[in-house]
């Protein structure tokens, strides 16, 4: 007699899904990242909400080439707004117009899909929600990032929008 043992549907991950939400990231990228002075490796832009100071964002480019750069970007002088301040390292292909997380927080990579259960615990789908969690950032960024008042000071007499 022979058992037919079933095993689990493992998890396909929704491609179309995933390069939606790096485009959107690459767009989103490319609208933050016209606050920074041309040429500069580091940009910080503070988060305001009224008056209430919410921390702020760093980006730092780690790498240059011809289609792609490396970004790193960091949320650092949070006032305790975060339980965790995000950290996330972008590949941009500029070639591509798309925008994805290589890896978060303890430098590890990302893996496109991970089985279930795992040593570390992953979802199956983490790169999707890392990717997702990146785009709900910078929207956040988008909708409440302002230069550093000292920065601000100085582009105010270059011409800088």
């Amino acid at each position: 007699m022979t058992e037919w043992v079933k095993r689990p549907k493992s998890y396909v991950p929704d491609l179309r899904q995933l390069g939606a939400l790096c485009d959107g990231n690459y767009q989103r990228l490319r609208k933050l990242r016209k606050l920074e002075v041309d040429g500069q490796p580091v940009c910080e832009i503070e988060l305001h909400r009224e008056h209430q100071y919410l921390g702020r964002v760093r980006i730092e480019v780690l790498q240059t080439a011809r289609f792609t750069e490396t970004l790193l970007l960091e949320q650092v002088h949070n006032s305790g707004r975060w339980l965790n301040n995000p950290r996330m390292t972008v590949r941009v292909y500029h070639d591509a117009a798309m925008a994805e997380v290589i890896s978060c927080y303890r430098h590890r990579q990302i893996a496109p899909v991970n089985d279930y259960p795992n040593r570390f615990m992953h979802h199956p789908d983490e790169k999707v929600q890392v990717n997702g969690f990146l785009a709900d950032w910078l929207d956040y960024c988008l909708r409440f990032g302002h230069l550093p008042m000292e920065h601000a000071a100085w582009t105010a007499g270059q011409g800088v929008d």
